[in-house]
């Protein structure tokens, strides 16, 4: 289900906003009236996103960048201010890269391309946006994970990068409140139909098993965490900066980390 929100003539960049939870946010800001520009790697993947929220009613555009190229990521900014007009009021960040490894079982290259992706990926964006955003009032949502907060076998290297994503939001909360400013992340919980989901469940079975674990019986939908994005966007969190805010129906507060242990194990046994 989507709550309506009222974003008229709002600019939003969604920066990973092509695919899965990313595309779900900024196909809610179309729906809510927003421009909306759209970012990612492959140009296939913006152009098909553009097409879907244009078809939504929105002023629609897109950039194809690489988060981990900062210069890439500058002349991206450059070109979604140049397409919306003005200055961006809603900035999502929410380039992130995942496979499941053990430690053992990784090499630095694999680590470090996590870490590139999620955290330094996330530091490229906050230091690009600066500039373009609107002063004051701009709302930026970094997308996080249940592993910033909770350890999962299996995931140590997403377990370091979203933490450190989550400790820039924090630290902009302070450093960029004066502007007018505001930061918060989103911790997506298990979220269906999302490649992410697939991933790391990679069978029906264990996403079922997901699923249950879950307080609230069910995993979430995309439209659960574009809603949280509209409501820290909106001028009803106007009061709302620097908080982690988990879209998980409850999994972080019991059953994450006992049932990512499961999967592991389960994990172990097929890549054997």
């Amino acid at each position: 289900m989507s709550i309506e929100f009222n974003f008229k003539d709002k600019n939003v960049f969604v920066v990973g906003g092509t695919s899965g939870i990313n595309f779900g946010i900024a196909c809610g800001f179309a729906r809510w009236g927003a421009n909306v520009v759209v970012a990612s790697r492959k140009q296939d993947k913006v152009d098909k996103a553009v097409q879907t929220l244009t078809e939504l009613g929105a002023k629609a555009n897109g950039i194809a960048l690489d988060v981990r190229n900062y210069d890439e990521v500058v002349t991206g900014f450059d070109k979604a201010a140049e397409y919306l007009g003005g200055s961006i009021d809603v900035l999502i960040s929410g380039a992130a890269g995942n496979f499941p490894a053990r430690v053992n079982d990784m090499s630095a290259n694999a680590i470090r391309s996590v870490i590139e992706i999620d955290l330094l990926g996330t530091f490229h964006v906050m230091k690009a946006c600066f500039q373009h955003l609107t002063k004051p009032g701009a709302s930026v949502i970094n997308i996080s994970a249940p592993q910033a907060f909770l350890p999962m076998e299996h995931q140590a290297h997403v377990c370091a990068a979203k933490a450190g994503v989550d400790m820039v939001t924090r630290t902009l909360c302070m450093e960029w409140g004066s502007a007018g400013i505001r930061l918060n992340s989103i911790v997506p919980g298990p979220i269906g139909d999302t490649e992410g989901m697939d991933r790391l469940a990679p069978t029906p079975d264990l996403q079922k098993a997901v699923g249950h674990s879950v307080p609230l019986g069910r995993l979430g939908s995309v439209d659960d965490v574009a809603n949280a994005a509209g409501l820290l966007a909106s001028d009803a969190a106007a009061y709302i900066s620097g908080a982690i805010l988990p879209v998980d129906g409850g999994w972080s507060q019991s059953g994450a980390t006992a049932v990512m242990g499961k999967m592991s194990s389960i994990l172990d046994k097929m890549n054997k």
